[in-house]
């Protein structure tokens, strides 16, 4: 009979620990699910009780890091990003997220303040790759900050280039466009146009490269680079309304079918999340309210202007557009 009661407290308590594993688990994916759309204040309350319960879980640290980024807090991001390197200091994404949160931080302080956190970004850059040779986002990352930061806080181009030398026998999409990014932060925009035209011709498997890429195309008015980042980009990742986008941008600078352009910008307002690494709505909206404009229709322009400067007011590209359509 002891032995019954035994296996049926053995049993009991087996089930509870079931129980507790689907509950933390359940407030996890509450999380990442507020995550995805763009709730970052709720998906940190769901994030931070899931963590009572896992306090050794680093992928609940690690979406508290990125959600905190999302929201511009970045001491707590930082506290994460620690956090998740104490529970896991051998994985290369939760270094590489350490140093986005350092850089975060050191783009926002004082100049002092702002040299020891932009030493920690590198050394965290570093580790990340060192850890993972094939962690491209992270290798990215140092590359970006050698050619743009100066000796003081570690940087130099003269340390990228071992870097960068070392992508081109592993891929070549990532190696041309790391050439080219050097080639951006150094100002030298022509050899980065280049640069960026072979890394869309080198088959490229990052969205991020192919997407940033098109941030690039933007600024330079080429909607022929558009519409192929627009179609690479629904190659590599299907379900990511970024391609909608760029596809539209390239329409609306050609002046081509315009009811496309308008339908993808609509569809991307519906579909993208409010995330620092996609294209902001107000910037939709500007592009919609170009659109109306380019066909005459000052109304609806200024409509698309209005909504764009109530999500960013100090938007004086957009204020002088609203005025020109209004004056017409």
């Amino acid at each position: 009979m002891a032995i019954h009661w035994v296996a049926l407290a053995v049993s009991l308590a087996g089930a509870t620990s079931i129980l507790a594993t689907v509950k933390q688990s359940d407030a996890m994916e509450a999380g990442r699910r507020a995550y995805e759309i763009s709730d970052y204040a709720k998906a940190v309350l769901e994030l931070q009780a899931a963590a009572a319960k896992e306090p050794q879980n680093g992928e609940i640290q690690l979406l508290l890091t990125k959600s905190y980024l999302e929201l511009q807090e970045r001491d707590a991001a930082i506290n994460s990003a620690e956090r998740a390197v104490a529970i896991d200091p051998k994985s290369s994404a939760y270094h590489e997220w350490l140093g986005r949160a350092y850089g975060e931080k050191a783009d926002h302080s004082s100049m002092f303040t702002a040299m020891g956190f932009a030493k920690k970004t590198h050394r965290e850059f570093e580790i990340a790759v060192q850890l993972d040779d094939k962690n491209f986002a992270a290798r990215q990352a140092l590359i970006e900050f050698d050619c743009a930061a100066p000796g003081m806080v570690g940087g130099g181009e003269e340390k990228a280039k071992p870097e960068i030398d070392k992508l081109q026998s592993m891929d070549a999409s990532e190696w041309h466009y790391a050439v080219g990014n050097c080639r951006r932060q150094k100002k030298d925009l022509a050899a980065a146009d280049a640069e960026f035209q072979l890394a869309l011709e080198s088959h490229p498997k990052s969205a991020e490269l192919i997407f940033d890429i098109g941030d690039f195309a933007v600024r330079r008015s080429q909607p022929e680079r558009l519409a192929e980042v627009a179609r690479l980009g629904e190659q590599v990742a299907p379900s990511d309304p970024r391609a909608m986008f760029y596809g539209a941008v390239g329409l609306v600078l050609k002046k081509e079918k315009p009811e496309e352009a308008e339908r993808l910008l609509r569809e991307y307002l519906k579909r993208a999340p409010k995330r620092s690494s996609y294209p902001r709505y107000a910037t939709a909206h500007e592009w919609l309210g170009r659109l109306y404009e380019s066909r005459g229709e000052k109304e609806s322009a200024a409509k698309e202007y209005q909504a764009a400067l109530q999500l960013e007011p100090k938007d004086k590209n957009v204020r002088e557009a609203l005025k020109r359509v209004e004056k017409n």
